[in-house]
């Protein structure tokens, strides 16, 4: 059979039609309640009284068989006769139940490697952040290197320059990232380290800051951070299967059943981070399904080689088939997203045309051949591309790839898409492209100011425009891009992308115009998800014959009030029907 082209009123029927994608819950309770499917199976798990949203309606109960597959809904008394007594029986005392959550763009390696190292808080002035630094220095052995962040520009209060770090930690080499991990600043020591100095000129791809008077301000930006980060000493295998492990029981805790590492080698490499995913998968120490990103940039013999072995890596909850490609850098005060219209005003010391519209990382023509490569391989494509000429560089290959394989199945995601152009947003459902976009960072918030002032108050308008993806018929899924963002609490985001505004409400708001409904919102973190990874058939949705991920909550997100949803808690996470997570440890006889 012929494929259809790419765009053919055909092609969008089997590329684009995704809101025929049942929703993952019901906006309220139906009148009348489903009709309960038993079957012959004894049940590992029932879940009684409780209050279960389905596609179809709310029901009271439900049972899961050894195999992870729920076989009933129905009420209490219907599924009643199916305890035996090796099941476990929760009763949910009224508490909702709803599908697992993904998170389709999150660090765990990262995060938990930043847990343990100098902690700046998020929007910190620049007194702050001395006194941070200098109690990290104090508790530093003598000349070891100090890492951590996150520091915002707009925060600190005063142009940076590596002085000010000097003068707390003159002793220590210091690199800091910033909220955005994009950009770092480091002391004089730790530029020595590095033999960056005056004279080194910025790496292709990167910036070195200089001030007016042509000084290092020890400021770092994009391919210019390596150049002092790769003197750092990496961590162990032994602290980054600590840190994993560690940001995966958090995750837990929130309720989130399934994601993706956006950008697997980033803190230790290749080897090391793959190695850690997979000896943690064969342990048992892992929980959630997983798809890992391999980060991939062109003449990456590394990259290319566990690209080419990725199967070797592949577990029944683990899937390395995926490859992560940076676009541009972040619209904030450095500069470097590549934006279509100029940024407001240009970077002080810098009249690089970077300053200007930003900078692509990848040219077309090596990006379209890359796709339409990875895409025949049946790999998937994450895009970071944070800036509308980005985003519009990541469609234009993705549609290449389309051109030249026909419709592969394979769904590839441009992820963050802080701005999109209005051409651009009807193209994803046409091409059968993913926006992936970052709702942890939807409300006002330092990081937000800074991108308000680089791109000015017409451009800032449109910021996010998930309300326009969702209105064009794309398929919208969302990421925290934890630990850019200080929680991976998916709670905070489904508020976020409701109000646009802070946490429990606010007069000002960020992107007001584009919020969308909760129902929405949770439609994106379970069934919006499943679809794709093509698991819409297992997940994202409480069916008879779906997997039983599904999380317990302490509220009812559909009839709370908008500014309460960030108050929502995770009392119960489950996973294949295995109670993986409980916030209050059920007491049984026999056990401590």
């Amino acid at each position: 059979m012929k494929i259809p082209a790419p765009g053919s009123a055909i092609a969008a029927v089997l590329i684009g039609a995704f809101p025929l994608i049942p929703s993952a819950v019901t906006a309220a309770p139906a009148v009348t309640r489903p009709t309960a499917t038993t079957s012959v199976e004894k049940p590992k798990l029932l879940l009684l009284n409780g209050n279960i949203r389905t596609p179809a309606g709310v029901v009271a109960a439900l049972a899961v068989n050894d195999r992870g597959v729920i076989t009933a809904l129905g009420t209490d008394a219907q599924l009643q006769s199916l305890k035996t007594q090796a099941a476990r029986v929760i009763d949910l005392q009224g508490r909702t139940v709803l599908p697992g959550f993904d998170d389709q763009h999150v660090h765990p390696v990262f995060a938990g490697l930043q847990a343990h190292r100098c902690v700046i808080p998020q929007g910190a002035n620049l007194r702050s952040l001395q006194e941070h630094l200098r109690e990290c220095a104090r508790r530093a052995a003598p000349g070891a290197w100090i890492t951590g962040g996150q520091w915002d520009a707009p925060a600190l209060g005063a142009p940076m320059e590596r002085s000010q770090l000097d003068a707390v930690s003159a002793d220590h080499p210091v690199l800091l990232g910033d909220t955005s991990e994009h950009s770092a600043w480091a002391n004089s020591r730790a530029l020595q380290i590095a033999g960056v100095d005056r004279s080194t000129a910025n790496p292709q791809s990167g910036i070195i800051e200089r001030n007016a008077a042509g000084e290092l301000t020890g400021v770092l930006r994009e391919a210019a951070v390596p150049l002092v980060r790769q003197h750092v000493p990496a961590p162990t295998s032994t602290e980054i299967e600590a840190a994993l492990t560690s940001s995966t029981r958090i995750m837990l805790s929130y309720g989130i059943t399934s994601f993706t590492e956006a950008a697997v080698g980033y803190s230790a490499g290749l080897e090391k981070e793959v190695g850690a995913y997979v000896a943690l998968t064969d342990s048992g120490a892992l929980s959630q399904r997983i798809r890992v990103c391999i980060t991939w940039s062109p003449g990456d013999a590394s990259a290319e080689q566990f690209i080419a072995q990725h199967n070797l890596y592949t577990r029944d909850r683990l899937s390395v088939d995926c490859v992560k490609i940076f676009l541009d850098g972040v619209p904030t005060d450095s500069h470097t997203a590549a934006m279509l219209e100029p940024y407001v005003g240009k970077v002080v010391g810098r009249a690089d045309e970077t300053s200007e519209k930003g900078m692509l990382l990848v040219p077309q023509n090596v990006l379209n051949d890359a796709v339409t490569r990875f895409d025949a391989l049946g790999l998937a494509v994450k895009f970071h591309a944070a800036g509308d000429a980005a985003v519009r560089a990541g469609l234009n290959a993705i549609e290449a790839a389309r051109k030249r394989n026909g419709f592969s199945g394979v769904l590839h995601d441009v992820g963050h898409c802080t701005f999109v152009s209005r051409d651009d947003i009807p193209r994803a459902r046409k091409i059968g492209a993913t926006f992936e976009v970052s709702p942890y960072l939807w409300s006002p918030s330092p990081i937000n100011d800074s991108i308000a002032e680089a791109v000015g108050p017409r451009t800032i308008q449109r910021v996010w425009p998930v309300r326009e993806m969702l209105d064009a018929g794309a398929l919208v899924v969302p990421g925290s891009d934890w630990s850019v963002v200080p929680s991976v609490n998916p709670w905070g985001a489904i508020e976020a992308l409701v109000t646009r505004e802070r946490p429990g409400g606010s007069a000002d708001s960020f992107g007001k115009a584009e919020a969308i409904t909760v129902k929405e919102a949770l439609d994106l973190f379970t069934v919006n998800a499943a679809r794709h990874l093509h698991q819409e058939g297992r997940l994202g949705r409480v069916a008879v014959g779906m997997l039983a991920d599904l999380v317990v909550l302490d509220q009812d997100p559909l009839t709370i009030a908008a500014g309460r949803l960030h108050t929502v808690k995770v009392l119960k996470t489950i996973i294949n029907g295995d109670l993986v997570f409980d916030s209050a440890p059920e007491r049984l006889p026999g056990r401590p």
